[in-house]
């Protein structure tokens, strides 16, 4: 299910070959032969005229599906201080570990999607896309299970513990419906093919919302209602999709697409730790708030300032999708220069907006507790957690563009190992220290959670710049030829 080859005159103009004229300086036209500076200013122009149709639309598609978690914390938050705590864990605490790990196991077709669209190996891009589908789906059998005996596992206060398994009894439908998605994301971000999905997502959010309020209120379902509205809404996402996919020119559904599933797994499963780890660091962090004397407060201040950092992180994941797309494309395409160049400019913007980001919530810090909850013990608990979001939100959020490249580069092996380091033996421990032994609280957690974040992040800028983009453009070869398969399809190429 990809383009199909006779449809483009090259790799698509994100990888075409005029970034790479002028960052080497050769040839004539297209600014080659123009000095340094003006050959640089010339790539930057280019550079952000790439990754605007991919950001743009990227971000759109995560802060629809951000607005579509949030409006459901909403609706709870609306019922009661305990709905809003019990849907946090729900969201957060339960949900977010089937989401980590799909997202994770999708990311291995993420890049072997990009680098081979970059190649021109078009019709690969369908056997990836079928592989983690069924890899995915078969991960989401034990995770439906544990979703439903999930309230033992909490180790929260029994009320809020018994609330959160109701929670996530709704949500069980939406792990299989992840399950499609992320490799369907994938596959389309792969192609430069944001805008669909965005647009299916925005028709899907006006439905969840007046379906929400009708489970939540009018039916009176109450947290049951709010989590089966989530996961119906994720399915009319996955199947408005599909349905793209089916009626767009494809390469069609393959056999080769169940051929070597071991060999495929265990490349997925790099992916899935690198990326799980990272999504989870976070839902530790609400599931320790929950241990905290006063839990309920603790946990709705930390439901809300996650909730606002998730906000901007959305635009840090829209930019993260364009890093992975544009590093990959390139260096599929042979194009080590571009892919460099890439790399730096898109965590360059990405710091850009995290620092806008930060100077408004600062300035917001005592209001926007108040779309959440009506609490004023809550709103100031948030307005208290200001400095360390603000430090959060300016130096952290260039983080997830840097792993965007590593999974363009197919670095994923190496980022888990880093995220073990200095998420799980640095940083939760150095949270749990500060929160419980020196009564730091919530701020004791989060104080953790910015070490390990940071260290992270110097890391992978470390391991950037010191990369050898020519080995890089070797290795994509190497990977693509590895799982390169040319049987024939099982359904002909639409004409």
């Amino acid at each position: 299910m990809g383009r199909r080859a006779g449809d483009h005159a090259g790799a698509g103009d994100a990888a075409d070959g005029r970034l790479e004229v002028l960052l080497s300086g050769a040839g004539e036209g297209e600014g080659g032969s123009e000095p340094w500076p003006r050959r640089m200013a010339l790539a930057a122009a280019l550079e952000v005229r790439l990754l605007a149709p991919l950001a743009t639309p990227a971000v759109a598609v995560y802060m629809l599906a951000m607005a579509t978690a949030s409006s459901t914390q909403i609706f709870c938050g609306h019922l009661g201080n305990v709905q809003l705590a019990a849907a946090s864990l729900g969201n957060n605490g339960i949900q977010l570990f089937a989401y980590g790990l799909m997202l994770g196991m999708g990311s291995a077709v993420e890049t072997l999607c990009e680098q081979a669209y970059g190649v021109e190996k078009y019709e690969m891009l369908g056997v990836y896309l079928q592989r983690a589908t069924g890899l995915l789906t078969a991960a989401g059998v034990p995770l439906a299970v544990a979703h439903a005996f999930s309230g033992p596992l909490l180790g929260q206060s029994p009320e809020i513990a018994d609330a959160a398994a109701e929670f996530a009894y709704g949500l069980v439908p939406q792990i299989f419906a992840f399950a499609a998605n992320c490799p369907i994301q994938k596959f389309l971000q792969a192609q430069s093919i944001v805008a669909p999905s965005a647009y299916i997502l925005a028709a899907s959010l006006a439905l969840h919302v007046a379906l929400s309020w009708l489970a939540t209120y009018g039916m009176g379902l109450g947290l049951l209602g709010a989590s089966l509205t989530l996961s119906l809404t994720w399915w009319v996402l996955v199947l408005g999709q599909f349905a793209y996919i089916l009626w767009s020119p494809n390469a069609g559904f393959t056999w080769a697409a169940f051929a070597d599933l071991p060999g495929f797994a265990k490349l997925s499963a790099a992916s899935a730790v690198m990326l799980v780890l990272e999504v989870w660091y976070c839902q530790v962090l609400i599931l320790l708030a929950g241990m905290l004397p006063d839990p309920q407060v603790a946990l709705d201040a930390l439901t809300v300032s996650t909730s606002i950092q998730s906000w901007v992180f959305m635009i840090s994941a829209g930019l993260q999708a364009a890093a992975s797309v544009r590093v990959g494309n390139e260096l599929g395409a042979g194009n080590p220069r571009s892919a460099a160049f890439s790399a730096w400019m898109v965590t360059a913007v990405s710091a850009f907006v995290s620092a806008l980001a930060s100077s408004l919530y600062f300035l917001l810090r005592d209001k926007l507790s108040y779309i959440f909850t009506g609490g004023e013990a809550v709103s100031r608990a948030v307005a208290d957690l200001c400095p360390l979001l603000v430090g959060t939100i300016a130096v952290c959020d260039i983080q997830p563009v840097l792993s965007g490249v590593a999974v363009g580069c197919g670095w994923q092996a190496t980022v888990a190992y880093i995220n073990i380091g200095c998420y799980y033996l640095i940083g939760i421990p150095l949270g749990v220290l500060l929160g419980f032994k020196f009564d730091f609280g919530v701020k004791g957690l989060w104080g953790g959670m910015i070490g390990g974040k940071l260290m992270q992040t110097l890391i992978l800028i470390w391991i950037t710049f010191r990369t050898d983009w020519n080995k890089e453009v070797e290795e994509a070869r190497k990977r693509l030829d590895k799982w390169d398969d040319t049987r024939q399809p099982l359904l002909a190429n639409k004409e």
